[in-house]
């Protein structure tokens, strides 16, 4: 069976209406094109393929911006009025001024003469002025299918209604909302879906593409899950031991902390560069992993003392995180309070180990004078609510957007699920061999394995509960 030929797409429109941005958006290619907020940005016809199944299935065409559409308007006029408006477009092409004065809106038109259909990109923000109705005259005169796409609808300013009085009286009837900085739910779907009813012999490949974005999402969330879940077993079964003598050393027990402080650190932003990976951004679109201080302010640190006091509150009355999880007293403690000083208090649980691990281990280092340290339930449950709010974001986050990715705070996030998926975890507390990057873990364990996949799934549901 013959393979059909990609559809082929020009995204057209005025000087700097998103243009770039959108194509950037449906092809998760961050780095085609240049998206600027100067006009006249792109000055050549660019490609970019949309694949299906490791072929192209759609073929855009990011055009330079109409600049002077309504002297061009003009200047057809002086063309043989019986030609038909396409014949008029192309017998312009021919002509001198195509390739001088019009050079950019004849590149536009030109490519829209060779493709199957077209969508118009309008800034959504912009006032309904004269020179749109001329560009929309001379798009409808290359006798192609056009969509108009509304975009920047995410800003207060936008005219949503009077654009779409005008598209209405030049036969423009369907219009796809989008926002190639921050997409609506469901967007791309329900363009691709729109083009169908201009494209009704390529609806079957228009569908395919669809169900196709639908998969990847969800493939997407479900890999992003799988290396959450992997960064939270792994932290779990973090655990670090120290003599009483070391630990009674004031710098001593500072520098194990943040030792383990930064082990921790180091692991939440392998994996923030994972899912940016994941996503189609570049490393550094995001916010920083959480540092103690940034230029004398505290920055998403789940460490921070105040950020662990939120977290035990959130939970509701009287249910503090560590309640939630079903902590338990470290037997290793030896007398030390959560209140010794704010590096151990609202730090690291050498206060609470918070595990299921044997109690036997725990006696045996007590009797040899050994003290443990742990990462406490309240910093997974930050830590947890960090990257689930980045996965979101990201998910929200078109790539046309120039601004950082933040993650921080709780907002919106279930906590008795995010509890929940802690409490999934604590079965690592038992295998400090489970923690990546040590001497003591030779190989992967296939029970460590089945706990990753099991707070993954639970990741799954925590995140469906986040409103969009």
């Amino acid at each position: 069976m013959t393979t059909p030929p990609p559809i082929r797409i020009a995204v057209v429109g005025h000087t700097n209406a998103g243009k770039t941005s959108l194509l950037r958006t449906l092809t998760r290619r961050v780095n085609f094109g240049e998206v600027s907020e100067q006009p006249g940005t792109t000055r050549h016809v660019e490609s970019a393929d949309l694949d299906v199944g490791g072929k192209p299935a759609v073929r855009f065409f990011d055009t330079p911006g109409l600049e002077d559409a309504v002297a061009l308007r003009e200047h057809l006029e002086v063309f043989d009025k019986s030609l038909t408006p396409p014949d008029r477009i192309r017998r312009f092409l021919q002509s001198p001024e195509a390739h001088g004065v019009f050079e950019q809106e004849a590149k536009v038109l030109r490519a829209m003469l060779d493709v199957d259909a077209a969508f118009l990109v309008i800034d959504a923000r912009e006032a309904v002025l004269p020179k749109f109705r001329a560009e929309i005259e001379l798009l409808n005169a290359c006798a192609r299918p056009v969509l108009p796409v509304l975009n920047f609808l995410h800003s207060a300013a936008h005219r949503e209604a009077a654009w779409k009085e005008l598209l209405s009286a030049y036969g423009l009837h369907v219009v796809v909302r989008f926002d190639a900085a921050a997409p609506f739910v469901g967007a791309e779907r329900e363009l691709y879906r729109d083009l169908s009813t201009l494209l009704r012999d390529r609806r079957t490949e228009l569908d395919k593409v669809a169900a196709s974005l639908e998969a990847e999402f969800a493939q997407r969330r479900q890999a992003a899950c799988q290396r959450i879940a992997e960064l939270l077993v792994d932290a779990t079964a973090m655990r670090r031991t120290a003599t009483a003598a070391e630990f009674a050393d004031e710098q001593g027990r500072h520098r194990l902390i943040s030792d383990l402080q930064k082990s921790l650190f180091d692991k939440a932003q392998r994996c923030a560069d994972d899912l940016l990976t994941l996503y189609g951004f570049r490393e550094g679109d995001a916010d920083e992993a959480p540092l103690p201080a940034i230029e004398g302010r505290w920055t998403m640190d789940f460490f921070h003392p105040e950020a662990l006091k939120d977290a035990s509150i959130l939970l509701g009355k009287g249910v503090a995180v560590g309640a939630a999880v079903g902590v338990v007293a470290d037997l290793a403690l030896a007398g030390l309070s959560l209140g010794t000083g704010a590096a151990l208090g609202g730090a690291i649980g050498g206060a609470m180990s918070q595990g299921l691990g044997p109690l036997g281990r725990k006696l045996a280092n007590k009797l040899r004078d050994l003290h443990e340290l742990t990462v406490e339930d309240r910093v997974l449950f930050v830590l947890m609510g960090w990257q689930l709010r980045l996965l979101r974001a990201l998910e929200y986050r078109g790539h046309a957007a120039v601004d950082r990715i933040g993650a921080d705070g709780l907002d919106g996030i279930d906590h008795h699920a995010l509890a929940d998926v802690v409490r999934t975890a604590q079965p690592a507390r038992s295998h400090p061999d489970w923690e990546s990057g040590t001497r003591l873990r030779r190989r992967e364990a296939p029970q460590r394995q089945e706990l990753v996949s099991h707070a993954a799934r639970r990741l799954q549901e925590a995140i469906a509960l986040i409103p969009a």
